[in-house]
């Protein structure tokens, strides 16, 4: 069994994050799903929220990633988001002014409305787990 993944988070118009990891964590539409080395394949649809990853130097690095895919395959971990920046990227004043926005709009059945509140709270974590 290999030591290491070697884990790629990509959003839509770049690459987010690159390089090599003990373990990664993010959630998919069947919860929470942490990845180590060996682990067995996996391809599963992604959900907004955090994805937590740990370097062998033992840096942690914290990503808020909107919907998209996580794959798995021989120590291999692609993470494929619509949007996605690291914590250090938030401007946590604008994450939220946009969460407020998105709540004064309302939640109701309005799936895009309800995305928006996610992506927010998710960007709002992310800072915030990593502070």
């Amino acid at each position: 069994m290999a030591e290491r993944l070697h884990v790629e988070l990509v959003a839509a118009d770049r690459t987010v994050w690159s390089g090599e990891a003990t373990i990664v964590i993010a959630r998919t539409t069947e919860g929470e799903i942490g990845i180590l080395p060996g682990h067995m394949p996996v391809m599963s649809l992604l959900v907004d929220g955090i994805v937590e990853i740990r370097t062998p130097e033992g840096e942690y690095c914290v990503a808020a990633a909107d919907s998209g895919f996580l794959s798995v395959a021989h120590d291999r971990v692609s993470i494929l988001a619509e949007h996605a920046e690291m914590s250090s990227e938030i401007d946590i004043a604008q994450a939220k002014r946009d969460l407020e926005r998105a709540h004064e709009a309302g939640e109701g059945d309005d799936p895009e409305q309800r995305a928006a509140i996610r992506r927010a709270e998710a960007r709002i974590r992310a800072f915030e787990r990593a502070s």
